[in-house]
C-alpha cells in the first residue's frame, strides 16, 4: 500500500474519478444511502489516498479548522470492502492524524464505528443524530 496526500489541484482526472467511484461504491451502493456527494468542499480539503497497484482502495479528506467544522476534521473516510479486514481503515485514520497537528479534531462518525474511532483516542460527545438517514455521533480527539 502506498499513501499520498494531495491538494485538490494536484489530483489527476483519473484520481478524482476513482475517488468519486469509491465513495459511491461504498456510501451509495453498499450502504444504500442516497446523498449529495459533491458538496463543494473537496476543493478545500487535503485528500488522503491509499493505493494498491495504482487503484485507490482507501480514502479520506482532511479539513483545516473552519473549513468544515469549527475544529479541524476529516471525513468521507472510506475503504474498499476487500481491504477492510486488513487493518487498512486503521492505517487510513493514522495517516490522517499524522498529517493533522491540531489540538482538537472533530469527526461525524457513523455510530456503528464508535469503537473503531475510540481505538484512535476519539470520544463521543452529544446525542446520536441522523445524517443522510444514517445514525452518526460527533466524536472528538483532544490532544493536550
Amino acid at each position: 500500500m502506498t499513501w499520498e496526500i494531495k491538494e485538490w489541484s494536484e489530483l489527476s482526472i483519473k484520481e478524482v474519478e476513482n475517488i468519486f467511484s469509491l465513495r459511491s461504491e461504498v456510501f451509495v451502493v453498499e450502504q444504500d444511502c442516497v446523498y449529495q456527494d459533491i458538496d463543494g468542499k473537496d476543493q478545500k480539503a487535503k485528500h488522503v489516498l491509499g493505493k494498491k497497484e495504482n487503484e485507490i482502495v482507501a480514502y479520506a479528506r482532511i479539513f483545516k479548522p473552519g473549513d468544515y467544522f469549527k475544529e479541524a476534521s476529516f471525513g468521507r473516510t472510506v475503504v474498499k470492502k476487500a481491504y477492510r479486514k486488513k487493518k487498512t481503515g486503521h492505517d487510513l485514520v493514522k495517516k490522517c492524524l499524522e498529517n493533522m497537528k491540531d489540538k482538537i479534531i472533530k469527526i461525524s462518525a457513523q455510530s456503528y464505528l464508535k469503537s473503531f474511532y475510540s481505538s484512535h483516542g476519539f470520544k463521543a460527545e452529544g446525542e446520536e443524530y441522523l445524517e443522510d438517514g444514517i445514525p452518526h455521533t460527533a466524536m472528538f480527539l483532544k490532544r493536550l
